[in-house]
């Protein structure tokens, strides 16, 4: 049976005081890899040694539109030194995000652009969400249609779906063939873990993971990213969400 890659977004871990530390504590969890961030790649040769010491890969990393297109050169370069082959676009800020249709159609149009140089590159590009793509625009439509288009790939975060209040079962099954990689993060109950900002350690919150799992597989998905945006303590979170996120795999 096909095991995906069990791997941690640094930037759940963006307050700590040594991500040197951070890395050892992820590799004895157990995690296969981390995916970073545009704020770790300012010493690329640092944090190049940090993951081969650690013994940590990197298959995927977040990089900012403006770095894709402005920056080109300089990414392709973060990704073959770090090895990443997924390119992943994180976040439209809000003073960047379109107001209509049109908006989002050349906002997918750029994407496209984005992820056709890097193929000529022979790596991959994909698109994370939040919730605000899968609220609806004025003619009706959604965001996350115009910005995924004909064929862009797409690291599905489904609580950020949950939030919405869309079906992730709905959309992973829309998208299925294109989502090699997911955030798996989870919701606190309500009235829990309001110092968290709402959020729960994988399998500990209300997002129906022990049926997602499968589904993520069936829509394509190579690499599961254990993500939280706001832990109080990122030791606690990474052992506990490794834990569901490894018998959601069948490793355990």
């Amino acid at each position: 049976m096909r095991t995906e890659v069990l791997s941690y977004q640094l930037y759940s871990s963006r307050g700590a005081a040594s991500l040197e530390r951070e890395l050892a504590m992820l590799a004895e969890a157990g995690y296969d890899a981390v995916e970073p961030f545009d704020g770790l790649y300012g010493n690329l040769d640092a944090l190049h040694r940090l993951l081969r010491e650690a013994g940590l890969a990197a298959p995927s990393g977040h990089f900012g539109l403006t770095l894709l297109e402005a920056e080109f050169d300089r990414a392709i370069a973060i990704a073959r030194r770090l090895g990443i082959t997924y390119l992943v676009m994180p976040y439209v800020s809000p003073e960047a995000r379109p107001s209509n249709r049109a908006g989002w159609q050349a906002m997918g149009e750029r994407l496209a652009a984005v992820s056709a140089r890097l193929a000529g590159e022979g790596l991959r590009f994909a698109y994370h969400n939040h919730d605000f793509e899968f609220r609806p625009l004025p003619d009706g439509s959604l965001p996350i249609e115009h910005v995924l288009g004909a064929d862009l790939l797409w690291e599905a975060d489904l609580a950020w779906v949950v939030k919405a209040g869309a079906d992730p079962v709905a959309w992973l099954d829309r998208y299925r063939g294109r989502v090699p990689l997911v955030h798996v993060k989870d919701i606190a109950r309500q009235g829990e873990a309001l110092d968290e900002d709402g959020w729960a350690d994988v399998g500990t919150g209300i997002v129906g993971w022990s049926t997602l799992w499968s589904l993520c597989r069936r829509a394509g998905a190579e690499i599961m990213v254990a993500e939280h945006d706001n832990p109080s303590d990122t030791a606690r979170f990474a052992t506990t969400s490794l834990h569901a996120m490894a018998g959601f795999a069948g490793r355990r």
